[in-house]
């Protein structure tokens, strides 16, 4: 080992505002710097824990070098002792699962204590977005609890636990960790079998709550209804206890989601290190991209070149990536650096991503625990509160989508209260390039709210149908699902999804109720990754990204090797690749046809006119393009004969005059490339309006479109029934153009490029844009709207398209990963299944089946 690279203890290692000192230094490096923030460090505020909480309990807590709890844990534990449901919304690192654990353990003690406890006693759900935080919350609560007797059982239920085991869990087990998926998949399903667990249920934990947002969390609302209604069937009525990152309006957010009353607790009384928090911006190369367009290095590039400097300077990073293929690049070229410097260090730098086999992700999880790994290039399946104490630094590459994401990943560093560095490298993205020279709008602005709308009838109608399923629905259940349900249920009635008998409505199927729908958007089992000479299974693609990710001809890396897609098989599930090296990457290319279904509201801004409604999406993928690895340059395109999907979903579309086209100057020619610029740059805007990042949301341009009979710019959510992102841009629409404007006109390129109208993703090849015709044209849009202030809501043409749900394989060209919306049209018909921005670390019946 370089002793002269790696200290051998924290005391060693450089202070954050050392660690950037030492990354500025060099040639141009210090004006790719656009903005440092130094966050102090604060000072903590004890309390004492509430004398609900059992000595024994307090005793353990101490036994764990916690003498006294932080001011807003021991306010948590008292709501919590009082039988009130309540979200923690603090800072990351501030021990929000001391907060609930402590009831949580207490409670438990007191079951096993309880006359006629029969062995079982009180019982408590943990749910996590991920497996690898559930994983995580176990050896947490393991050493927690081990003064604590056999009374504390706590165990894993998830995809990857053994057949074997869960008959234990369902029998014996006190606290069972797993996810929502397994939740609706698994557990509700089976409830007879769980009946004694459900019985003794006193608290139901959900950790990361913020995460549960869009479709996912409209999922996510309606699975906890179904929980809810079969725990009072056995006559149990759970306390939600929900710890979520810094967010606005947590209550009502927690409300929403668990259809209880919830009180918050928001006020961090935990001490923090000083943060140091840089801006940066890759520099311009020698290249010139599409059309001539200047182009930047890539985040990627920029992010393992930095990742390669911290790990020398012997500080533990980690670097969230965008993309699974992102993620890959990183760890590779940081790899290939190190081993140049010294033969022993690319071994302490991995990937860590979703699609792995499970025991590759729990070896890197040990691994990253341990120390073992000084660099690790992640996904954000990092992203959440998996204890990785010991981190000196985090680099972004690329704004996460949203501010609370953006603060989730930078607090991964400093855990254990010590200085921490945090670096966000910009994408050549309209999002990035405005946010580096913007600080403003990152550090003087709050976190987002919450969106997600559990009456989404494409949501709503699989759940009614898995309660049906589960126990007959009542006339006095559907309250409980929301104000759509009563509707609904009729619906389903007619189409033979139900019978109505005198005890209620009843699931008629042969197949799975819960098998309606993946609650995570991502279109049904996942696809495969097979080694077509060996039958290794090398990991899984979510379904919604196999057309555009693992197609005929694709390039797929996996753990550092590149493999080359010989055949999918979207009937059984398989990709079958072959192991090569390329000099080359692969993009798919798209296409794309909107329809107005019905208009909800529009607002004229003088000739022009605003709406928001309903529209149907028809999406293809049509072919895909080579990309040499270096320098971008297209290669040769390939034609792809995959089926058609469709989507019903909201969107939001705003149409000009041709007296405006005139006013503004803009000749017929102009018009197509001034739409797509427009619909570009909003794209790239609207996550700082709405709690959605780019993958959420997609956009078609016409010059003349069908049904509105004037040019369109329509941005749509990529979700069936809308996510709620749509209608968020519709009420913000003045500002959320506005800003869209400002970027384009700030850009200092001459003709546009990716910082601030070209997209990673567009279908069309960023052909046909036209910077200087898109700002003429907001310019005239907006002079016309109306001045009133932005108000939130309280709760067939085809032309130029940026699809949704498909990740941009960051920079480095390489095949999307990620898949486009689709569902069949009816919400209450038995097929189809949302699709959407995948999760990258899906939990769910993984390797194991239903339990």
């Amino acid at each position: 080992m370089a002793q002269d690279h790696l200290p051998q203890s924290a005391h060693g290692r450089p202070s954050p505002r050392t660690a950037l000192e030492r990354l500025a230094t060099g040639a141009d490096r210090a004006a790719r710097i656009t903005h440092t923030e130094h966050l102090p460090p604060r000072v903590g505020r004890h309390a004492s824990w509430p004398a609900s909480i059992r000595p024994e309990v307090v005793a353990a807590i101490a036994a764990a070098g916690i003498d006294r709890p932080w001011e807003h844990q021991a306010r948590a534990a008292e709501h919590a002792s009082r039988g009130e449901s309540v979200v923690v919304a603090t800072g990351t690192a501030s021990g929000k699962s001391l907060g609930y654990l402590a009831p949580v353990l207490s409670a438990l003690l007191d079951g096993a204590d309880a006359p006629g406890a029969g062995g079982r006693g009180a019982t408590a759900l943990y749910l996590a977005p991920t497996k690898a935080l559930a994983a995580d919350q176990r050896r947490a609560v393991s050493a927690l609890a081990a003064p604590l007797g056999t009374a504390i059982r706590p165990a894993v239920y998830d995809g990857d636990t053994p057949v074997e085991e869960r008959e234990w869990v369902r029998q014996y087990a006190t606290y069972v960790l797993t996810n929502p998926d397994m939740l609706h998949r698994g557990i509700l399903p089976g409830h007879a079998r769980w009946s004694s667990f459900l019985r003794h249920l006193r608290y139901v934990v959900i950790d990361e709550c913020h995460t549960y947002r869009g479709v996912f969390g409209s999922h996510v609302a309606q699975v906890l209804r179904r929980l809810r209604r079969v725990c009072a069937r056995y006559g149990a009525e759970p306390v939600f206890l929900l710890a979520s990152a810094t967010a606005a309006d947590p209550a009502q957010a927690a409300t929403r989601l668990t259809g209880v009353q919830v009180a918050e607790v928001t006020e961090d009384a935990s001490p923090r290190g000083e943060l140091a928090f840089a801006l940066w911006e890759p520099p311009l190369t020698q290249l010139s991209g599409e059309h001539g367009a200047p182009v930047r290095r890539t985040a990627t590039a920029e992010a393992a070149e930095l990742l390669t400097d911290l790990v020398l300077q012997g500080v533990r990073t980690v670097s969230f990536v965008r993309s699974r293929r992102g993620a890959e690049l990183v760890a590779v070229i940081a790899q290939e650096r190190l081993a140049e410097i010294d033969p022993s260090l690319p071994a302490r730098v991995a990937a860590y991503r979703g699609g792995y086999l499970p025991e590759e992700r729990r070896a890197l999880e040990r691994d990253l625990h341990s120390g073992r790994l000084l660099g690790l290039a992640s996904t954000s399946a990092l992203e959440l509160g998996v204890d990785i104490s010991g981190l000196d630094a985090v680099i972004l590459a690329g704004y996460p989508g949203t501010r609370a994401s953006l603060w989730q990943q930078a607090g991964r560093a400093g855990r254990s209260g010590q200085g921490a560095l945090a670096v966000m490298v910009g994408r050549d993205d309209p999002l990035d390039t405005y946010l580096v020279h913007h600080p403003e709008a990152i550090f003087e602005q709050p976190v987002e709210s919450t969106v997600l709308d559990p009456d989404n009838p494409y949501v709503l109608a699989p759940h009614l149908c898995a309660a049906a399923a589960e126990l007959p629905l009542t006339e006095d259940d559907l309250a409980l699902f929301g104000p759509e349900a009563p509707a609904l249920v009729d619906r389903l009635e007619q189409r033979g999804m139900l019978r109505r008998r005198a005890t209620g409505w009843y699931w008629t199927r042969r197949e799975r109720a819960a098998d309606l729908t993946d609650i995570r958007g991502e279109g049904g089992k996942p696809v495969q990754v097979v080694e077509s000479s060996t039958g290794r299974l090398l990991g899984t693609v979510d379904a919604s990204s196999a057309h555009t990710a693992v197609h005929e001809g694709a390039v797929h890396l996996h753990q550092g090797r590149t493999y080359l897609v010989e055949r999918l098989d979207l009937d059984d599930g398989v990709a079958l690749v072959v192991r090569t090296d390329p000099p080359y990457s692969t993009m798919a290319r798209d296409t794309t046809a909107i329809r107005v279904l019905s208009t909800d509201v529009e607002e004229p801004w003088g000739e022009a006119r605003i709406h928001f409604g309903s529209v149907e999406v028809t999406h293809q993928v049509v072919s895909y393009l080579r990309r040499r690895l270096l320098t971008g340059e297209v290669l040769g395109e390939t034609k792809l004969d995959l089926p058609p999907r469709t989507l019903r979903t909201r969107a939001v579309w705003w149409t000009v005059t041709d007296d405006q086209l005139d006013a503004a100057g803009i000749h017929p020619e102009e018009l197509p490339g001034a739409l797509h610029a427009a619909e570009h740059a909003s794209i790239g805007l609207l996550p700082l309006f709405a709690t959605c990042d780019r993958w959420d949301i997609g956009g078609v341009s016409v010059p003349l479109h069908a049904d509105t009979g004037l040019p369109t710019v329509f941005v749509y959510d990529g979700h069936p029934g809308g996510a709620g992102f749509a209608e968020r841009a519709f009420h913000t629409a003045r500002t959320w153009l506005t800003a869209t404007r400002e970027a384009i006109a700030a850009c200092e390129c001459e003709f546009g490029c990716p910082s601030c109208v070209q997209s990673p993703k567009c279908g069309n090849g960023n052909d046909p844009l036209d910077k200087a015709a898109a700002v003429r044209l907001l310019t005239g849009l907006l002079s016309t709207s109306p001045a009133t202030t932005d108000t939130a809501p309280e709760d067939a043409g085809s032309g130029d398209h940026d699809a949704p749900g498909r990740r941009s394989e960051d920079e480095a060209g390489g095949a999307a990963s990620g898949g486009s919306a689709e569902r069949d049209g009816d919400p209450a018909g038995p097929g189809g299944s949302a699709q959407g921005r995948p999760s990258d670390d899906a939990g769910g019946e993984g390797g194991g089946g239903v339990g």
